[in-house]
Formats: C-alpha cells, sequence, structure tokens
C-alpha cells in the first residue's frame, strides 16, 4: 500500500500532537504543511524543519495562486486542525478524498467559535470532539467520527482544554486511518437534527460577570472562562476583579440580600449573594480585602 499523502493545515498544540502521531505512521506522508498567516506557529515550523516537510503560509488559500502551489503535492487528503480560513470548493475538490477538519465540539449542535466555553456556560454534562467532512458550510460537512466526553464540576475550561488536546489527536488519526481503509461511511448532521446550532466567537467585554443570575449558572460562567481565558471580571467601586474560580453550594439556602453583595467572609474564600442563593469565591486577584457588606458591579 502507498502511503496516504497529507495536506496539513494547521496551529497550535491542539496539531502539534496530531503532526507526532501522523508522522509515526509509515502509511502516512506529511506532503507540506500549512500554517495560518498571522503569527505562523513555530513550533509547526520547527517540526517540519526536523522532519524535511515543506512549510508555508499563505493570506489567501482559495487564490489560483496557492492552487497551483498546493496541486503539485498529489496529495490524497487535506487536514484542517485550528486553521483560520474557510476553503472553497475548488480547493475542497481536489484531493481524491477532500477535506477533513477536526472539531472539538458536538456537531450538530456546537458548530462555531469558543465551543468549549459554550459547553460549560450552558452546564453540558459532555462534550464532544468531531472529526468531518468540510463543505462550503461552517462545520456542517459529514461526520467521519465523533466522540464524547464526560464533565462533571470538578472540570473548567483548562480540564477540557487538556483533554481536547490529547483527544483531538487520536480521533483524527482514526478516522485518517478509516479514509485510508475505505471503510468511511459518514453522517450527514440534518439527519441527527435538521438545523443545529452555531457558537459564536466571545469577544472582550463577554467576560463581565452579571450578578443577578442563579448560582449554578455563575459557577458555569465562572469555570466557562477560567485560565487560560480572560477569566470572569466583576468591580468593587471603581477596582477591577478577577475570579478564576468558584464553588457551586448545591444546598446553600435561600438569602434575603441584593446579588453581588458580600455576605460572608471565610479564612481562604468568601461568599456572594447570588439571584437565588449564594457562592464561594475561592480564586481571584484585584480584592485584598473581602469584607462583609462589600458590593461588586
Amino acid at each position: 500500500m502507498n502511503p496516504l499523502r497529507v495536506g496539513y493545515f494547521a496551529d497550535g498544540p491542539w496539531s502539534h500532537r496530531a503532526l507526532s502521531k501522523l508522522n509515526s505512521d509509515n502509511l502516512i506522508e506529511v506532503a507540506f504543511i500549512c500554517a495560518r498567516n498571522e503569527k505562523p506557529d513555530e513550533m509547526l515550523k520547527s517540526i517540519s524543519n526536523e522532519q524535511k516537510i515543506d512549510f508555508f503560509t499563505h493570506p489567501r488559500v482559495n487564490s489560483t495562486e496557492f492552487f497551483n502551489l498546493v496541486s503539485k503535492y498529489n496529495c490524497d487528503l487535506f487536514v484542517s486542525m485550528s486553521f483560520d480560513q474557510i476553503f472553497y470548493r475548488r480547493l475542497i475538490d481536489l484531493p481524491r478524498l477532500g477535506i477533513i477538519n477536526c472539531h472539538a465540539g458536538k456537531l450538530p449542535f456546537y458548530r462555531g467559535r469558543n465551543v468549549l466555553n459554550w459547553a460549560l456556560i450552558n452546564d453540558e454534562r459532555e462534550f464532544g470532539i468531531t472529526v468531518h467532512f468540510i463543505d462550503e458550510g461552517i462545520d456542517t460537512g459529514d461526520i467521519i467520527l465523533q466522540r464524547l466526553y464526560e464533565i462533571n464540576d470538578s472540570d473548567d475550561y483548562s480540564t477540557l482544554l487538556m483533554r481536547s488536546y490529547q483527544e483531538c489527536s487520536s480521533i483524527l488519526y482514526d478516522a485518517i486511518k478509516i479514509l485510508q481503509n475505505g471503510s468511511t461511511k459518514s453522517i450527514k448532521q440534518s439527519d441527527i437534527d435538521l438545523y443545529g446550532s452555531y457558537c459564536t466567537a466571545r469577544v472582550p467585554g463577554d467576560e463581565i460577570l452579571e450578578w443577578n443570575k442563579n448560582s449554578r449558572d455563575i459557577f458555569n460562567f465562572v469555570r466557562s472562562i477560567s485560565r487560560p481565558g480572560p477569566e470572569a471580571r466583576t468591580n468593587f467601586g471603581d477596582t477591577e476583579i478577577k475570579i478564576n474560580k468558584t464553588f457551586f453550594l448545591p444546598n446553600a439556602t435561600k438569602y434575603v440580600g441584593i446579588p453581588g453583595s458580600v455576605i460572608g467572609i471565610e479564612e481562604k474564600s468568601f461568599l456572594v449573594k447570588t439571584l437565588d442563593s449564594f457562592i464561594r469565591i475561592t480564586e481571584w486577584t484585584g480584592y485584598p480585602k473581602p469584607r462583609i457588606g462589600d458590593r461588586f458591579n
């Protein structure tokens, strides 16, 4: 069997582990690596030098110039792993097996951006990683392989991110081997749900914490953007406070008061009134001496 020739469009830690896995298989040959045009991934560049793989970037991958460039590699498959450009039909149809993408979301319900954050905000009990064919939509192509992973209350953005870095490489490799062996049984996303859903990118300002919400919602919000995310933000007067971790108290009694008020001080934490009860703040910066009666806004 001739090696499967792969063109790799990639960026970030997701792509490093996956590339290592592909390079360890003698029946897979990475013909080139195309990194993001702005701030190309230095680790990918270093690996390409070590492995003697052609490395380049391009601002417009759908241009005739780029099409002519990658046509020369005679690839069987293009792979996208955290790449930031949309592929048009001519490029999609160039490799005989098409283009596939590894998406850290449960399709068709978590298309788009920042899906790990949104899964936590939505209090999901699981998140998915999906390898799918690329079509001219955004994360709408037929599913080749999908795996689901449990989310529990000890999880936050960092734990989901670390798990995704590892699992993305495994599921991508397995999907490529399925394609290579000719045993693909893809699933149309519309057969799972006619409409699906799309997650919009989170932008500066979205990290502002709203205390006039239930404790569970605040707990989920804080952990969804904890480090290495931007962290939840609130203010005490003119001072901005970052909150990185809270502890949800499922049996907390209702407490009469104003949401955002400090109602209790503990040795290494403090309690804040929410809409329905109160929540424990366990990791924060910018607020050295909490006092009973302080109010966040």
